[in-house]
Order: structure tokens, then sequence, then C-alpha cells
């Protein structure tokens, strides 16, 4: 999973940038002079995941599987984004003169420390991951709600991170775009889910009384 996250990331790096790398298809190999893109790891790391779990374990379903990782990727995000980019060149986000901006090796000036704001968002996100998995386990809940929730709020903050505190070096908007879509594909799922354990525990039970004994439900 890790060696597949790390060629994810890296081909959707280059593929983005691919100006800059025809010039010089040798630095396509430099991964340690940077350039991984986040959705490029979760795009062909997460797949190759679900394969291996299905391989060892194939009683696992694979929405209870997601439901058991989304949270983890969450507070793993978070961890990440609160150590990583603190160390690196250029690791802030937009110039600013607020108390709360940082200085950051190869930016001029303060800089509004994303990274932290990342961690943050994502830690959020991982204990209403923790509180959506204890009430689903709770009322017996739909499998897929957690993994659809992690995806939706993700995605929001993916974008609130890409408008409001990162720079916009190559002007594209292909991140925000992307992180929209994986907001409003949570939304529905999340929408779909519910609606579906909904007309679930409303259906009546159809069966007769001597069935229902024997299934052990109350006549």
């Amino acid at each position: 999973m890790i060696a597949a996250a790390i060629v994810g990331a890296r081909a959707v790096h280059v593929i983005a940038n691919l100006g800059s790398y025809s010039h010089d298809p040798a630095g396509i190999l430099t991964i340690w002079h940077g350039g991984l893109s986040s959705f490029g790891g979760l795009a062909l790391g997460i797949p190759v995941g679900f394969v291996s779990a299905r391989r060892r374990c194939p009683q696992l379903r694979p929405g209870a599987a997601a439901d058991l990782v989304a949270p983890v990727l969450a507070c793993a995000w978070a961890v990440g984004r609160l150590l990583g980019p603190q160390f690196e060149v250029a690791g802030g986000g937009k110039p600013t003169s607020a108390w709360y901006g940082m200085y950051y090796a190869g930016e001029v000036g303060k800089r509004l420390p994303a990274p932290l704001f990342q961690a943050a968002e994502c830690f959020t996100i991982f204990a209403v991951a923790l509180w959506v998995e204890r009430a689903v386990a709770r009322r017996s809940g739909p499998v897929g709600m957690v993994t659809a929730v992690v995806i939706g709020l993700w995605g929001l903050s993916r974008f609130v991170d890409e408008y409001f505190w990162l720079t916009h070096d190559n002007g594209t908007d292909a991140v925000e775009i992307a992180s929209l879509a994986l907001f409003a594909i949570g939304v529905a799922a999340a929408l779909a889910l519910g609606r579906a354990d909904r007309r679930r525990r409303s259906k009546p039970l159809v069966g007769t009384d001597s069935e229902l004994a024997r299934s052990g439900t109350p006549t």
C-alpha cells in the first residue's frame, strides 16, 4: 500500500506538471526533490489495500473494511500535516500580517500556517468519524456511513484549504474541483445510506407466527 501510494502520488504530480518534466524526463524519478499528490496517493494506494485485504481476509466485507480504515486515514492525515510541512521548504500558505502567521524556509515574510489548519481540520474529522461510528454501532446502522462522512468532510476541508489558505502557483482549480466532487459524493452517499436505512427500519416484518417464533422475533 505504501509503495502504491507513493507511485500514484508521484504519477499524478508529474501528469499535473507535465510541461516541466517534458524538458527533464530524468526529474520524474527525483522524488527526494518533492512533488507528491495526495489525491494520487489515495487513488492508487486504497484500491491496492482493498485487493490485499480481499486476498488475505475474504470474509471482511469491503464496506466494513472502508469504515474501519476511514477514521484511521483522517487521523494519519492530521499527524502528517502537523509534522511534515512544518519542516519543509515553502511549507506555508498565503502571505499574511496576522499575529498567528509563521515564517517558513524559502518564503518571504510571514505565511498562514496552513499545515496547522489542515491538522486541526483532520483531527476534527477523525473525532466526527468516531462519533458516527459509535452512533452507527448503537443503532445497527448502514455499513459505509462512516466512510461517506469522512469522504464528504475531507473533500470540504481540502476545498477550504486550497481556496482560503494555500497559494495558487499554477493558477489551476483542479484540486478545488476534485475536492468539491469528493464532498458531493460523500454527501450523496450518506443521504442514500440514511434513506435506505430508514426504509429498512420502517418495513414491516412478513411471516407467519410460527416462522417469527422460530426466528426469535416477538409476535
